[in-house]
């Protein structure tokens, strides 16, 4: 036994057979959020200061990171320095010795003993501050990396705005501020 069928076509199906149903890519592209970048620039940042940096592509901060904690080591050697000036007069003093470079040529004291005591204990003081100045630097190279590099990935698309609106309310006569939030999924 034989049977057939017919197919009714129906005029809103003629022709969706070989056609195929194309989906537009979205307006806003999403980028993927990379968990580990705030610590790779951290890490890059600890290492070398201002590669944390130049790993976030903010290559402007490079030169004030390197400037900023390259005056806080020039100030550490500039006090070192004089620190140890004013030490070994002091101990040549100590020693019985009249020709440090504070003295004339007649074995003369310019300046005092005491005055080199002060002066080795302010120029110690002023290392240790800039030593303390440029350890803060340098930490702060290591957190502006991270920071910058969480703000990188910071949703800021249309989908997600705050913005301020201004109306008129022409039933009393005044206006109307204020602010909207749009959240779009």
């Amino acid at each position: 036994m034989f049977s057939f069928a017919q197919v009714k076509n129906d005029s809103t199906s003629i022709g969706i057979e070989n056609e195929m149903v194309v989906i537009e890519e979205p307006l806003v592209k999403r980028t993927e959020i990379d968990p580990l970048r705030p610590s790779k620039a951290a890490f890059y940042s600890a290492i070398l200061p201002g590669a944390g940096q130049a790993y976030n592509k903010k290559y402007w901060k490079i030169p004030i990171v390197w400037g900023a904690i390259g005056t806080g080591v020039y100030f550490y050697l500039r006090n070192d320095r004089q620190f140890d000036r004013y030490r070994d007069a002091y101990k040549r003093r100590l020693a019985g010795f009249t020709d440090d470079e504070f003295s004339d040529e007649n074995g003369n004291a310019l300046i005092s003993n005491d005055g080199l005591i002060r002066a080795q204990q302010q120029f110690r003081r002023n290392k240790e501050i800039s030593l303390l100045v440029t350890i803060g630097l340098y930490a702060l190279n290591i957190i502006d990396a991270n920071v910058d590099a969480h703000l990188l990935q910071f949703n800021v698309d249309e989908n997600l705005t705050l913005s301020p609106h201004y109306q008129y309310n022409q039933m009393e006569n005044s206006s109307d501020l204020g602010v909207t939030l749009n959240f779009k999924f």
